[in-house]
């Protein structure tokens, strides 16, 4: 399969970062990476072999971006407010220049990006598809965790709030619920395993809100031998490529 080698201006954060792009063909994936890691986590943890059937045969393309999380929400030197402002830049960078990259890498320019991403990345990759359903229209999110404040502490600030899908998806109403209604899919997958059990706290939850928002979305429980870990996030992924995509 092609694969390549990327890097990107990020001015927000005043610095360049590294990117893996897979496939020649197909409609366009982003991946985010699990929490702390970095840009060549998905291939390095089997990720890409997974879905390399429906790589190899042009039904999708990867685009694997690069993480800030030790610079934001992991980071305890910062109040949860600064890591929530960290996280806007990281979030500019992304809107700004990964997604008109991907749209000019994929010769059309207005065209709908997926998201996914395990642990922390599933995090991302449902609060930039409820965020910006217009650019976003597929989250698969991997043991993903939906409460921000869980992590990097309360806060008072909007910073954080508008960042923490628990707290601003209850809240969503008119023209922007109208869009997410209407733009965006989201699919909420976790195990009962070891090391899941914030996981699927917050995936019931998340899921619960959704569902009373009239948002478009799966809740895909796994067992109990399921673990917080990439041997079943290869899994998953196959599987739910496998529904969206069809047979490679």
């Amino acid at each position: 399969m092609l694969r390549r080698y990327l890097t990107l201006p990020a001015p927000s954060l005043n610095r360049t970062l590294e990117l893996l792009a897979f496939g020649h063909y197909g409609p366009p994936v982003l991946v985010f990476p699990s929490a702390g890691g970095r840009f060549y986590d998905f291939e390095n943890n089997g990720m890409v072999d997974a879905v390399a059937p429906w790589l190899e045969t042009g039904k999708v393309k990867l685009y694997c971006v690069d993480g800030i999380d030790h610079e934001s929400w992991l980071n305890t030197a910062l109040s949860p407010a600064e890591r929530a402002q960290r996280h806007n830049a990281y979030r500019d960078f992304i809107v700004n220049t990964v997604v008109p990259g991907i749209r000019r890498d994929c010769e059309t320019p207005d065209i709908r990006i997926a998201v996914t991403g395990c642990s922390l990345g599933g995090y991302h990759a449902a609060n930039f598809a409820l965020q910006y359903p217009h650019i976003f229209n597929y989250a698969l999110c991997l043991s993903g965790r939906y409460d921000i404040e869980a992590l990097c502490g309360r806060s008072d600030s909007l910073d954080v709030y508008f960042n923490n899908p628990l707290a601003y998806a209850y809240h969503l109403h008119g023209e922007t619920l109208e869009r997410i209604r209407r733009d965006t899919h989201l699919v909420l997958v976790v195990g009962q395993g070891a090391w899941e059990d914030k996981c699927l706290d917050e995936a019931r939850r998340f899921a619960a809100i959704l569902a009373a928002k009239g948002i478009s979305h799966e809740l895909d429980i796994w067992g109990h031998d399921v673990e917080h870990h990439w041997y079943w996030w290869r899994k998953q992924i196959a599987y739910h490529f496998g529904k969206a995509l069809g047979a490679p």
